[in-house]
């Protein structure tokens, strides 16, 4: 294979080289299109065919059903690693050893408290504000409580802004969700692992001691480490190009978790389940709502089966199925809503018209199953996947900023009026 591509425009051929990944995938450079072209540029809306970095923290491959964490499989990883050791793998480039997981625990676990004046922020927002809007105002608020921005080129500094909110986003996302509910906030302890603490500040009742139950905890840490990256999509280059202009850590976070917010991104799981609501307010036919997805015609939209990336099948969804299972099984919930997840789910898996397309259940249709089970209201769901995404979208920031990355500035091809003169309003 020859190491340029070229590139003709209007009868003149210019070269350009490639560039080979680890993976064997390659890439045009045409970082100088514009340059040696005198001005000609790309069209990629939605940045399909565009790769805006290089990237050692996430591979992905959709048309194999491949997700790999610096080159670890996710099957593995979900497996035999817990939450803090996928974060830190993900962050540092390393799986931790011993000594290196506690001191990192140790040192989040110092930071597991924010300021109180948060909780003045927290008293303003009405009970139906939605909970991302919350928490992405609770975090860009970190900032004015942490002002000292991060000196990249110092590891100590960039080492504890990375414990820093590692400590306190759990503590926003459960406090979110007990403002929601109208309960009283809740701190961890210091006794607990990561995901326990998470377990306890979010569902703890101020009558009674809290109990863990290992499939929760099992179901959630697997959740998390699910979520924690998912290469260039839409809110991890959200915080990439934020982060280019030198934003610090916490702004940067803050734009993800509104990039985050979409229903076509981070509010699928959510939508999953109100489309699970609409079905059983029809009468829960599920057969009714699979021929509707079938039909072209019909505007019906069937949420959390298939996937933009995967072309084959989610990765993901096959481990957190499992949980799912576990969950509902542990916990013994009648609910008609599940009843018609589960229908839905066996009708696509036999369907010849889902198979042969690969439209299988994926991540945010288990994912929002197991909120439902566990109790989290529905408008909970996307701040957990921001609570699982977190340490990637460290990753990704810290990448972008040792690698020194330039600003991020996308162009454009003008379509509007061409130059015209200027008319005076009683002439309009």
């Amino acid at each position: 294979m020859s190491d340029k591509a070229t590139l003709e425009i209007n009868g003149q051929k210019y070269e350009f080289p490639l560039v080979k990944g680890t993976e064997n995938e390659v890439a045009i450079d045409i970082k100088t299109l514009r340059s040696v072209t005198g001005g000609f540029t790309t069209i990629d809306p939605g940045y399909k065919n565009t790769g805006a970095c290089e990237s050692a923290i996430t591979f992905l491959d959709g048309e194999k059903g491949i997700l790999r964490y610096r080159g670890y499989s996710i099957e593995e990883l979900a497996e035999k690693a817990d939450f803090l050791e996928v974060a830190y793998l993900l962050i540092f480039g390393e799986l931790p050893n011993k000594a290196e997981l506690d001191k990192f625990h140790a040192d989040i676990k110092k930071h597991a408290v924010v300021d109180d004046d948060i909780k003045k922020i927290l008293d303003a927002f009405p009970k139906s504000a939605h909970p991302m809007g919350v928490l992405a105002s609770l975090t860009s608020a970190l900032t004015a409580f942490n002002p000292t921005s991060v000196n990249v080129e110092s590891e100590e500094d960039m080492y504890n802004a990375i414990v820093r909110i590692l400590g306190k986003f759990p503590i926003l996302v459960a406090w979110t969700m007990r403002k929601k509910k109208g309960m009283p906030l809740e701190y961890g302890s210091s006794s607990l692992g990561y995901v326990e603490n998470i377990l306890k500040m979010m569902f703890k009742h101020p009558n009674e001691d809290y109990v863990q139950n290992p499939i929760l905890v099992n179901a959630l840490d697997k959740l998390l480490i699910l979520h924690a990256d998912h290469e260039q999509n839409c809110s991890t280059s959200t915080v990439r190009i934020v982060g280019s202009s030198h934003a610090g850590l916490f702004a940067s976070l803050a734009a993800g978790i509104s990039a985050l917010w979409g229903p076509l991104h981070g509010g699928a799981n959510q939508a999953v389940l109100e489309m699970l609501e609409g079905i059983k307010k029809d009468g829960g036919d599920t057969k009714k709502y699979m021929g509707k997805a079938k039909d072209k015609e019909d505007p019906f939209r069937l949420m959390g089966f298939g996937h933009r990336v995967y072309k084959n099948f989610d990765p993901r969804a096959k481990i957190i199925k499992v949980a799912a299972d576990d969950v509902l099984t542990n916990l013994g919930i009648e609910d008609p809503i599940l009843d018609i997840a589960k229908g839905l789910e066996k009708e696509a898996l036999e369907d010849a018209y889902f198979v042969d397309r690969k439209l299988y259940p994926n991540v945010d249709f288990y994912s929002g199953i197991i909120y439902r089970g566990m109790d989290i209201p529905t408008e909970m769901f996307t701040v957990m996947f921001a609570l699982g995404r977190l340490p990637g979208w460290i990753a990704q920031w810290r990448e972008m900023r040792l690698r020194k990355e330039p600003i991020g500035r996308p162009r454009q091809l003008y379509i509007g009026e061409t130059h015209r003169p200027f008319k005076d309003i009683s002439k309009r």
